[in-house]
């Protein structure tokens, strides 16, 4: 029997990334294996173990490409002469694109648990938290009365919505109305304008 081919770690790191990329553009990350991976890349699945320490931290690198991913969706819409309540609907309409075209990679995301601790969890949480701003950002500029634990508070109510109306949309169970189908995009739309609404209508300090 051959013997397993020998890698530079941040060269076996390159090729599991695109391992696990073309894997889950077409299927889901359940059937996916610390085993068919070494395959795929020619090493020992000890090999990997050695590299990542679990099949759950390698998943977190997965995790990771998938957030900057995401954020490469995103940050070309968010221009600072856009209007705030166009990046908002930028915000929402990239996160939407990016479920429905990366579908596995985005429900990896939530089907396995963020890293809890060290550099993956730090790594995590600045992509999480940089997105969390830019909303923050937006509802603040669009109405500046906003207080920034308003703001917070509100940032996150509405990325919670977001997500929701994506997580439905992405598994039809948004409902139908006169034999047809919501779509997420019009109900985001919708979300948007609420909020937006309800902004404007904030009452003045006293």
């Amino acid at each position: 029997m051959a013997r397993p081919r020998q890698h530079a770690p941040e060269e076996l790191h390159a090729q599991v990334m695109a391992a696990c990329d073309a894997w889950l553009s077409e299927q889901p990350v359940h059937a996916l294996s610390l085993r068919s991976l070494a395959r795929e890349v020619g090493c020992a699945p000890s090999t990997l173990l050695k590299l990542y320490g679990s099949f759950n931290n390698l998943l977190q690198h997965v995790n990771i490409e998938s957030l900057a991913s995401l954020r490469a969706v995103i940050e070309p819409l968010l221009a600072d002469t856009t209007p705030p309540e166009e990046r908002l609907r930028a915000l929402a309409m990239g996160y939407w694109s990016f479920a429905r075209d990366a579908a596995h990679r985005w429900e990896l995301l939530f089907d396995y648990p963020l890293a809890q601790e060290g550099e993956l969890d730090r790594r995590q949480s600045d992509m999480i938290e940089a997105l969390f701003s830019r909303v923050e950002a937006a509802l603040k500029e669009y109405q500046p009365r906003l207080g920034d634990l308003e703001a917070r508070r509100l940032a996150r109510t509405l990325w919670g919505s977001v997500h929701g109306l994506v997580q439905l949309g992405l598994n039809d169970r948004l409902g139908y109305w006169q034999g047809g189908a919501f779509g997420a995009d019009e109900l985001l739309e919708q979300l948007l304008c609420t909020t937006l609404a309800g902004l404007e209508r904030m009452p003045q300090d006293p």
